[in-house]
């Protein structure tokens, strides 16, 4: 998962199409003296401002400056005509600009490299600057008064009385030709995967049931990062001799007259429901009793006990029960010791009685109805740092570690086991990612072995003994993650990781030839040399992406698509350039990708997707589709809170938007693509017969907030005049779902026959009509 420095924002108001350009002279300011409708992106030490008495035309101007070097602009969202031409033109005086790493000064559209006006350095009076620019699918655009631009500049510049002109628009007429005898190649049901990583609230606070944080005392109770308080610290000791797990054992001890006690707070809880679980503890039996409390309220009355009333030197397992009293979001767990002597606390777990083998019920009926064919774990960034052995064996014994790659704790509650069990409880195939960031060739293998291996071989020994004698059989694999990256762990020079990805390959074949294998890809030299040299030791080879937010509904909902496009065109070209793809079919596995922008609101990463997301996944999908000859798979990510496709509160969960695309598109859409020619525009359409040939599917996007009529033909099938239409929609662009709270983005199921004349497509929409076919 690549990092993302910054996300991007509409940032105001979309300015109405007659007058696009707010406040084009600079004339109106904020009360803080900047220029009204403008903001500032900066990095590096600049200088910016309104500036009085300076302006070319008027009194003001704008300002941007800076002393030691700087890439900063002044910024407007302006409304503009999709499929359009435009000039855009504005004026610039600069005084000793030196371009360093950058550019200049100039003009630019933010996220066109090619849409920009020409330079200024030097000194310079008033000098008009000017370029043009077609907008394509977009219907609002970021204008930069640039300094710098692709690096630094230093020195000074003004700019003022700007001027955007509408040259020419395309009048949308939308009409499509669906021609059912004309067939592609079949879509692949991978393309419906999905992703997670120990990352966040995706596993642990998502999927996972565990209610309790560091469980296993990573960190000592009222240290910074604990979520453990301790009542009476001057009885908590650190057992770091003889932990019963990990490096570090909480040890209470308590006296005659004082009590000490740990604290876990903000624990959800469901009025009436049951919770189970089991404290791991040792002591002097004069310690006990010891006292297990569950609050639910501040009085007396809101909460249950669960009492221990023997101890012994050695560790022994003690379930504990509760049910609560009422619903809360600030629940407390409480562990009381009221006798006299050592009380040690090995590890302790509470769970939702209705978990499934440990997995939320709830989660998990999601991801029932996701029904996503494959699932890629466990990473993601995480995996270059991860031990899978780490993650085996008795669970209450796996050492909790330093999250490798991002914050927090990782548990080692949830490894391979487990994963591979959730992917036979929700139907799905495992798709296994294996660390060659810090990881060696023996460590890849030997993963391998342990899940595909006999019993009577090492490593399926010890799968044996932790279980599971029968092997799990996993087929998929990825080898490593984003390791043409500098921020990921191991990263190495190019030809060093071809030399270590072909290794690698060779010895996870050798333990298992029937395995298939994943290359980690990026389009351009990675790819190119990847694929020059390793042809021979990949199935597929992958592909990430991830979309901000832009301006614009269209331009918003186009971005996946246009992802999708570049890298299918990439390839296409790698296909015709080099030699070592000839007679091999190396196809894409766009194994991350989705939007990424906005607030964590679910945890580490836990951004909000909105329909505006939704439209824009389903494009994306249906470019896929348009591609089905080269993607094979592609693995939404992630799956639970981060980014993800399901939000989940501490007790409640619900698709997101995408969720819900994504869900629509597995259960109706069909398999065999058809092709469908004309000029959708502003629409997006794709159709398909089901693989029996007894439905034929429309899809089409409105990402635009009018509605849209589109005049459609369908031929080379003859239809029976009856059908379902399931209409995915909401009450505007940022309408989305929260656990528990209202539905504002729904499927709705209605009858529908022949599609027979213009077909008026709702705004902000996706609609599926599935139609029978006449045999």
């Amino acid at each position: 998962m690549i990092p993302q420095a910054l996300a991007s924002a509409v940032l105001l108001c979309l300015v109405p199409a007659d007058d696009p350009l707010p406040n084009r002279s600079f004339e109106e300011t904020t009360e803080a003296g900047e220029p009204a409708g403008w903001r500032v992106f900066k990095w590096g030490g600049a200088s910016h401002a309104s500036v009085a008495d300076f302006g070319r035309s008027g009194s003001r101007c704008a300002a941007l400056s800076s002393t030691r070097g700087a890439d900063v602009s002044w910024g407007a969202i302006v409304a503009v005509r999709p499929w359009s031409r435009y000039r855009f033109s504005g004026w610039i005086k600069t005084e000793d600009l030196v371009a360093t790493t950058g550019r200049g000064a100039l003009f630019n559209l933010h996220g066109m490299r090619d849409a920009a006006s020409p330079v200024l350095t030097g000194t310079h009076d008033w000098t008009e600057l000017s370029y043009e620019f077609d907008t394509g699918a977009t219907d609002a655009i970021h204008l930069n008064c640039l300094f710098g631009g692709w690096g630094f500049a230093a020195g000074k510049a003004w700019y003022d009385d700007l001027r955007l002109e509408l040259l020419s628009s395309r009048e949308l007429s939308p009409a499509v030709t669906i021609d059912a005898s004309v067939e592609r190649e079949p879509i692949h049901p991978f393309v419906y995967g999905q992703f997670i990583e120990h990352l966040g609230r995706c596993i642990y606070g998502g999927i996972w049931a565990e209610m309790l944080e560091d469980r296993k005392f990573f960190h000592a109770p009222g240290e910074e990062g604990s979520p453990w308080s301790v009542m009476g610290a001057e009885g908590l000791t650190m057992d770091r001799e003889s932990p019963y797990v990990g490096e570090q054992t909480p040890v209470l001890r308590a006296s005659s007259g004082s009590r000490v006690w740990l604290s876990h707070d903000g624990l959800g809880l469901v009025a009436d429901a049951r919770y189970e679980g089991y404290m791991v503890v040792a002591g002097d039996p004069s310690a006990a009793p010891v006292t297990v409390v569950l609050e639910w309220g501040g009085n007396v009355d809101d909460r249950a006990f669960a009492v221990i009333d023997s101890l012994s030197a050695e560790f022994q397992r003690v379930p504990i029960t509760f049910t609560a009293g009422a619903s809360t979001d600030s629940g407390r767990l409480q562990i009381l010791v009221d006798g006299e002597g050592e009380v040690r606390i090995g590890t302790l777990s509470l769970m939702p009685a209705d978990n499934v083998e440990g997995f939320r019920a709830d989660v998990l009926a999601l991801l029932r109805e996701l029904d996503s064919p494959i699932y890629r774990w466990p990473g993601g960034n995480f995996v270059s740092g991860y031990d899978w052995k780490d993650g085996i064996g008795e669970r209450d014994r796996r050492p909790p570690r330093k999250n490798p790659a991002w914050t927090g704790i990782e548990h080692n509650d949830v490894g391979l086991h487990e994963f591979l069990r959730l992917c036979e409880l929700i139907g799905t195939e495992p798709y296994v990612t294996v660390n060659t960031g810090l990881g060696s060739v023996e460590m890849c293998a030997e993963e391998v072995e342990y899940c595909n291996g006999a019993a009577d071989t090492p490593m399926g020994a010890m799968r044996a003994r932790n279980g599971r004698p029968e092997p799990f059989g996993v087929t998929w694999w990825a080898i490593g993650n984003e390791m043409y990256g500098g921020w990921q762990l191991g990263h190495m020079p190019l030809e060093e990781y071809v030399a270590k990805h072909n290794r690698v390959v060779d010895a996870m074949r050798a333990v298992d030839p029937d395995i298939r294998v994943v290359a980690v890809g990026a389009v351009g030299r990675w790819d190119e040399l990847m694929l020059e040299r390793c042809a021979d030791h990949m199935d597929l080879i992958s592909e990430h992406f991830y979309c901000q937010e832009r301006p614009g509904l269209l331009g918003h909902a186009a971005w996946p698509a246009e992802h999708v496009k570049r890298i299918a065109d990439a390839h296409r070209r790698y296909r015709s350039e080099i030699g070592a793809l000839a007679g091999r079919d190396v196809r894409i596995a766009l194994d991350e990708y989705n939007y990424w922008y906005g607030p964590h609101l679910f945890g580490e990463l836990g951004t909000r997707y909105f329909l505006k997301d939704a439209l824009g996944i389903a494009r994306g999908l249906h470019e896929i589709f348009r591609n089905s000859d080269l993607y094979f798979m592609a693995n939404y990510a992630q799956t639970v809170n981060v980014i993800g496709a399901i939000k989940a509160s501490k007790t409640e969960s619900a698709f997101a938007t995408t969720g819900l695309v994504l869900k629509l598109y597995r259960r109706h859409f069909g398999s065999i693509p058809i092709e469908v020619t004309g000029a959708p525009e502003p629409l997006d359409v794709a159709a398909a017969l089901n693989e029996e040939r007894t439905r034929l599917i429309v899809a089409v996007v409105n990402p635009t907030s009018q509605e849209v009529s589109l005049d459609l033909e369908i031929t080379g099938i003859d239809l029976a005049g009856e059908g379902t239409r399931w209409l995915l929609t909401g009450p505007h662009a940022r309408a989305y779902n929260a656990p528990g709270g209202p539905t504002e983005v729904a499927i709705l199921e209605t009858p529908t026959g022949e599609l027979a004349g213009p077909l008026r497509v709702p705004p902000m929409s996706v609609s599926l009509h599935a139609l029978v076919t006449r045999r």
